[in-house]
């Protein structure tokens, strides 16, 4: 195979891994959009693509992307960014998608590769699946924030409603910002961790409470 090729499966195995299809139960979680729905926060697609910016930009998308970033370096210390990620998350349902998630990456991982993999935050988990990958770490982050781009839209399609092709039309708006981020997340580290998105974290508070709800979070 050559240099080239193995770039290439690399790629093919990083589609896999970040896509909605991977088998690790996303489309149980909302991140509280649930509830933001609800509230009637979030009504339609322009009020759907801000709360989806404002998690990519100042909450979620941005958090993860850095654990992820983080975890891919060589040497990292894994158990120390468990611990820190645990500490960073605003809510309860937070914390278990975060750990119900990467507890099912890593058995699909065991499943894949035959070695058993630690128990990790989704987002460290993946840095960790993808450390070995000749995949940039901007490249790896564009996926990512796409593949939650896509978890909320999706969540938005089934409950709101939202139809189908609105849907795609927002995740297709959204490219260039998640491509800039992204970049721009790849060159951050243990000193950029912070989040400003108080509305999505009361929500996501507000959605343990929801007497009736179609999401774990």
């Amino acid at each position: 195979m050559t240099i080239f090729m193995a770039i290439e499966a690399d790629r093919l195995r990083l589609a896999q891994l970040l896509s909605p299809a991977f088998p690790i139960g996303a489309f149980a979680h909302s991140q509280g959009l649930e509830a933001a729905i609800s509230a009637g926060l979030v009504t339609d697609e322009a009020s759907l693509r801000d709360w989806i910016e404002g998690a990519i930009l100042h909450g979620s998308g941005r958090m993860d992307a850095i654990f992820l970033t983080l975890a891919r370096a060589p040497g990292a210390d894994l158990p120390a960014l468990a611990d820190l990620a645990r500490a960073y998350m605003p809510s309860l349902g937070r914390a278990r998608e975060a750990e119900e998630l990467g507890r099912a990456f890593g058995a699909q991982m065991a499943a894949i590769t035959g070695q058993e993999s630690p128990l990790l935050p989704l987002p460290l988990a993946i840095g960790l699946a993808t450390r070995g990958l000749e995949v940039g770490d901007g490249e790896v982050l564009a996926l990512w924030l796409q593949g939650l781009a896509a978890q909320l839209v999706s969540v938005a399609v089934r409950f709101m409603p939202l139809g189908q092709s609105a849907g795609q039309r927002l995740i297709s708006g959204l490219a260039p910002l998640i491509v800039q981020a992204a970049a721009d997340y790849a060159r951050l580290g243990l000193d950029d961790l912070g989040s400003c998105t108080i509305g999505a974290d009361i929500a996501s508070m507000t959605q343990e409470t929801l007497e009736v709800r179609i999401f774990r979070s």
